[in-house]
């Protein structure tokens, strides 16, 4: 048998034969990693996730006779209670209580009753503007009523004059209050609404 001379690149059989060496700048086997610092005074050890017990099982379906009357978690909504509620956050509930004391203004009742009628269920807080300018237009027009009975004598037409001009002003002061998201209450109203 003749022996071939190696391929360039590679070595031959009789270079590789004796112990085996280490590449340059190997030194040695690697230590293991330190162990962890103790636990500092005044703070918990945790203990490692791996150690956690496992989630309790879920409870059985209930297979039980039907339940009646209200679900569970069913309350009813408390009842309305005037000047209770201000007006939520993120919604047009100012826009709508101040519209319903300046609709006194052009409509005399007509435009608050509409805008308690549309309201009353999605809002507490337009509820109880439009009521309150529902019930001081009311309020205004029984007095002028009476007013415009007492102009046969003289007192009725400054009497008039005086509830025309003071419906005008607390209905502006109502919407500009409302316009702030406070509740507003006109003096001198009989409550025809709650």
């Amino acid at each position: 048998m003749s022996e071939t001379p190696p391929e360039p690149g590679r070595p031959s059989w009789e270079s590789l034969s004796g112990p085996p060496t280490m590449p340059s700048g190997y030194k040695g086997p690697v230590p293991p990693p330190p162990p962890p610092p103790p636990a500092q005074p005044g703070y918990p050890v945790y203990p490692p996730p791996q150690s956690f017990p496992p989630p309790p099982p879920a409870p059985p379906p209930y297979y039980g006779p039907p339940q009646y009357g209200p679900s569970p978690g069913y309350y009813a909504p408390p009842p309305h209670v005037p000047f209770q509620y201000g007006p939520r956050p993120g919604s047009d509930d100012t826009t709508m209580a101040m519209l319903a004391h300046l609709l006194g203004l052009l409509s005399s009742f007509v435009g608050p009753l509409v805008m308690y009628l549309l309201k009353k269920d999605e809002s507490p807080y337009v509820r109880d503007q439009a009521a309150e300018a529902l019930n001081f237009q009311l309020t205004v027009l029984v007095a002028s009523i009476v007013s415009s009975i007492l102009m046969v004598i003289i007192i009725g037409i400054f009497l008039l004059m005086a509830v025309l001009l003071g419906g005008v002003i607390l209905s502006i002061m109502g919407a500009v209050a409302a316009n702030n998201g406070s509740p507003y209450r006109y003096p001198l109203s009989i409550r025809f609404v709650s």
